[in-house]
């Protein structure tokens, strides 16, 4: 028989919402954004970049970041946030997860600054220093996911968990919106006060000194809103979780836990030694109990990213085939800038946004298995109904249909397994492993991301190499990387059967703890003769 659950823990699980949750959302989710912000706005200032620090004097068309440099400018962050994700996923659960929230948000604004302050006049410094604090910005970043996750997790109540997970998560989409909305201005502003010619009419002026000021500008405001919730994440205490379970200090939880609720919870004795029956991290016990999901909530995650960040390989073509982005050399520097970030916010304004918040809205009604199937099936659907009739699609007037169904793609991973991969490790696994199993699994997304933005990038060149992108080999073509991202989501569908449904059910059912405590009282009555003893006879 399960042992009963502490009062405190069970005090959180039926806590009505209050206002506690949504400040919870609300610092936990600016880290969200940040990252969204940063990792949304680099792409916007790429083509800038270019046309600054690579300039051929003669040339028919704007300078362009070389391939090796372009990859090292938007995946270093990748790296830098796998990396994270381990470490800081580790130290959540060694040191607590409030002693290191606040490392990996000042991490993150001192190296958002620093990325826009890269210094330096020839490319190669610039680009060195942008991707030297553009690593220790995704190593921060990395951290926050694991933490993020886990202190919502264990300060939600069982009956709204998932959605205040989510709509931590769902931070992103406006941190993706604000990145395109302050490109937009920015750019309009700079173009009002430095006109410029189009880059056909004279190449060397179409760039205004003043644009490198730009690029600088939009990469740096970022880390404003995270700085502003440094102050409120150090005033938050630790969760009640770790205290009670893994610190071992019920009375302290109660404590802390009565200051957030408001309410008078009563501080229950609790042994201060760990128990005889847990045990370590990828010990048989472990993989026993949770071994097969530990390998879902890894390969879901990994297969959703190769999917989900391999869509920067269809924008430009999409921009370009429905006239939001002109040729390039029919605009000037800073035009470019503001047609990209307007494209790029409109596309997620309609499929992005909305996605997430279909998730918070129905996750904890309908569940995180069924919207992470259906996901899934509607990604694996809807790749192969752009994949299969591709020749189809690249007809000029059937690419607003192209148009439609790509951003159905992206809605449907969004409301799907781009939001239940990020709940769902933040629920199953004990206290004392949460925060690194969560590290794990986002770390094997990570993987997934830079074999989607990277792998795909070389794979969906043309396959006659005279007809690929400068610099790049002949890869096997858009329709058959479309015919295999298909194969990927339908994975994705397979491995979604390891992942178990913890909706409406408390941390500790799911991951087991309750047993884990019964299992070892057991042990310890048994060792102490309770069992042999007789009752004597009246």
């Amino acid at each position: 028989m399960a042992r009963e659950q502490l009062q405190v823990l069970n005090a959180l699980d039926v806590a009505k919402t209050q206002w506690y949750h949504f400040t919870a959302i609300i610092i936990a989710g600016m880290g969200f954004f940040t990252d969204a912000y940063d990792l949304f706005c680099i792409s916007l200032v790429t083509k800038l970049l270019g046309r600054i620090y690579y300039h051929v004097e003669g040339a028919a068309k704007p300078g362009i970041l070389p391939p090796n440099v372009s990859a090292a400018v938007n995946g270093v962050a990748f790296c830098g946030t796998l990396a994270g994700q381990l470490f800081f996923g580790w130290l959540g659960d060694k040191m607590g997860r409030k002693k290191v929230y606040g490392m990996t948000l000042m991490l993150m604004v001192i190296c958002s600054v620093a990325s826009g302050l890269s210094f330096g006049h020839t490319p190669k410094s610039v680009m060195s220093t942008l991707c030297f604090f553009r690593f220790w910005l995704g190593f921060g970043i990395g951290g926050d996911y694991p933490l993020s996750a886990t202190i919502m997790s264990e300060y939600a109540n069982k009956k709204t968990r998932g959605a205040f997970i989510a709509a931590v998560f769902a931070m992103q989409g406006f941190g993706i919106l604000a990145g395109g909305i302050f490109a937009i201005i920015s750019a309009a502003s700079f173009k009002a006060l430095f006109d410029a010619p189009t880059y056909e009419v004279n190449a060397l002026a179409s760039t205004v000194p003043q644009a490198d000021y730009l690029w600088r500008i939009i990469v740096m405001v970022g880390a404003i809103p995270a700085a502003i919730t440094y102050y409120w994440r150090m005033k938050m205490p630790e969760t009640a979780r770790y205290t009670a379970l893994v610190a071992k200090n019920a009375q302290q939880a109660a404590s802390d836990m009565s200051k957030v609720l408001q309410v008078e919870i009563e501080a229950e004795p609790q042994k201060a030694e760990p128990s005889a029956n847990t045990f370590a991290l990828f010990s048989k016990e472990f993989m026993r109990r949770h071994g097969l999901h530990l390998l879902g909530t890894t390969s879901t995650w990994f297969l959703l990213d190769i999917a989900f960040y391999s869509q920067n390989l269809f924008q430009k073509d999409i921009f370009s085939a429905i006239g939001w982005i002109p040729p390039a050399k029919t605009m000037n520097a800073i035009e470019e800038v503001y047609r990209i970030a307007r494209a790029q916010t409109l596309i997620a304004l309609c499929s992005t946004v909305p996605g997430y918040w279909f998730t918070v809205a129905l996750i904890d009604r309908i569940g995180r298995f069924a919207i992470q199937l259906m996901g899934f099936f509607f990604m694996t659907v809807f790749m192969f109904a752009l994949a299969i009739p591709y020749d189809h699609w690249t007809h000029k007037d059937n690419r607003i249909g192209f148009v439609a169904i790509y951003s159905l793609t992206f809605f449907f991973a969004n409301f799907g397994p781009n939001a239940t991969t990020f709940v769902v490790p933040a629920e199953i696994f004990p206290a004392r492993f949460r925060s690194t199993c969560h590290g794990i699994s986002a770390a094997s997304g990570k993987l997934g991301a830079i074999v989607g933005a990277f792998g795909f990038l070389y794979l969906a060149q043309n396959q006659d190499k005279a007809k690929a992108d400068a610099g790049y080999p002949a890869g096997i073509g858009i329709k058959n990387s479309l015919i295999a991202l298909g194969v990927v989501n339908f994975l994705g569908i397979l491995f979604t059967f390891l992942v178990p449904e913890s909706n409406g059910r408390s941390l500790e059912e799911m991951s087991g703890e309750n047993e884990e405590e019964s299992e070892s009282v057991a042990v310890e009555l048994e060792h102490s003769g309770y069992n042999n003893r007789t009752v004597p006879v009246v």
